[in-house]
């Protein structure tokens, strides 16, 4: 099918922009400038934020019943684009089409279907002695999202906040908008009531603000960097919004003593190589016993470098191009810093070369500081942090000691080893050995990695407010 991307979405029509300006989209790998978007407008924003506020009083007394058996049609719609998704997800990201399918693609799938089956085991009144409480929509909600995962991000906001009852107005990525309009079509098709949910491209720097600051919005969900968090949610609280935000990440990889290691490293390679490092929750420092420190090195640097590295279309490749060239002189400029700070450059070297897409081999710095940057500042990149540690307790520390405290990985010869320093860390999340990702689970972060949850249950209440009224009367 052939996709007209120049267009936002809006009270359930596609509609030019206010504004006769254009953001080209660039295929990382081929640096070929192959669609083009809206550069939208406060007005654009402010007409999406008109449609949601209309339609709300409609939606938010709609049954539950009915709103999930809408996003059921939209799930059904979204999985027959699968064929079409993958193709352009890595041309606008650049990641490798075998993550991009079973990552950005069909994941989704069953992030949706999560949400679903949660919501229909969902309790919206609770009845205490003396008062019945009741779960309501938060209102219009404003959804911001990043470019890394650009359907992932999206489905964790949007689906849950339109089951729960709120309209939505999703502003995605300028940098991997598409995908986002192949969403924004299955909602169109499943019959969804006009305004319950839109859809504008833009810049977030007049997007993003213009939403988080509109005096019709109730709630802003964002996800980004902790830098650009922290200025929407001041925004938003000057007019008292409710905020959600998933932000940025340092996470620690603790490996306890042990005699073999080799269970523990698919975990760290698919996180820090996977999707050119640019993963929020990528376990991007590697806190080991320096007994080991050796060994580990070898027999990760060996897997390391079994990764293929190259065109994104080929289903033999491991790792794509980084997203930019911003994202790609970032990276540069840090693996420059590790060098110049000290740290032992063990596998790979700064990139220099862009003329044939952002190609960033994979980097690992061994004999690493906690104090140093590169394992400080979230680098978003395809770099590993190795750091020695002389007993438990030392890692420990290690580990709590950044900013962040988002998510987090330990491996150990017992579970019970593991479990007793995954609750020591810091963190909204924690792997333990060879556990795999519980979609059902609460994601979200401690410290600057952001305020509420994401996922299951909890998704779900992050777009509800509470309300107890006093019912027991005696007349």
């Amino acid at each position: 099918m052939s996709w007209d991307f120049e267009k936002h979405y809006i009270n359930g029509e596609w509609t030019p922009s206010e504004d006769d300006a254009w953001i080209e989209v660039e295929n990382p790998a081929t640096l070929e400038r192959f669609a083009r978007i809206p550069d939208g407008t406060p007005a654009d924003a402010d007409r999406a934020v008109a449609a949601a506020k209309a339609a709300l009083e409609g939606w938010r007394t709609t049954p539950l019943a009915e709103r999930i058996r809408l996003m059921k049609a939209m799930l059904a719609n979204f999985e027959a684009l699968h064929d079409e998704i993958i193709p352009l997800e890595v041309a606008e990201l650049g990641a490798p089409v075998g993550f991009t399918t079973r990552t950005h693609c069909e994941y989704q799938y069953v992030r949706v279907r999560s949400y679903i089956e949660a919501a229909e085991r969902m309790v919206l009144e609770e009845t205490l002695p003396n008062s019945t409480v009741y779960r309501e929509p938060v209102g219009v909600v404003a959804c911001v999202t990043p470019w890394n995962y650009p359907l992932g991000q999206v489905v964790q906001k949007v689906v849950p906040a339109i089951l729960m009852g709120c309209t939505v107005v999703l502003k995605p990525s300028q940098h991997t908008p598409l995908t986002a309009c192949l969403l924004a079509n299955a909602f169109d098709r499943a019959g969804f009531p006009k305004g319950v949910f839109n859809m504008v491209s833009g810049r977030g720097s007049r997007l993003g603000d213009r939403l988080a600051s509109h005096p019709d919005v109730d709630m802003v969900s964002f996800t980004g960097s902790t830098t650009v968090g922290i200025r929407i949610a001041r925004r938003a609280l000057e007019s008292v919004k409710h905020i959600s935000l998933e932000l940025g990440g340092k996470s620690p990889a603790v490996f306890l003593p042990s005699d073999d290691y080799s269970a523990a490293y698919p975990k760290i390679l698919s996180s820090i190589f996977f999707n050119a490092g640019q993963t929020c929750t990528a376990l991007s420092r590697l806190i080991v016993p320096r007994r080991d420190l050796a060994r580990i090195e070898s027999e990760f640097c060996e897997l390391a470098a079994k990764l293929v590295v190259g065109d994104p279309t080929d289903p033999k490749t491991d790792i794509g191009p980084v997203s930019s060239k911003a994202q790609f002189e970032k990276i540069a400029e840090y693996v420059q810093a590790g060098i110049d700070e000290g740290a032992r450059l063990v596998m790979g070297g700064v990139p220099t070369d862009m003329s044939r897409g952002y190609y960033v081999r994979p980097v690992v710095f061994s004999d690493v500081r906690n104090d140093m940057r590169i394992a400080r500042e979230e680098i978003f990149g395809p770099v590993l942090c190795i750091i020695p540690y002389d007993t438990v307790e030392e890692a420990v520390s290690i580990a709590n000691d950044t900013p962040y405290g988002l998510s987090g990985y330990v491996h150990a010869p017992t579970k019970a080893e593991a479990v007793a320093v995954a609750k020591r860390i810091h963190s909204g999340n924690v792997y333990i050995n060879d556990a795999p990702r519980d979609v059902t689970a609460p994601f979200g972060g401690y410290k600057q990695s952001g305020i509420g949850r994401e996922g299951g249950l909890a998704g779900l209440l992050e777009f509800t407010q509470q309300k107890a009224v006093f019912d027991r009367t005696t007349y």
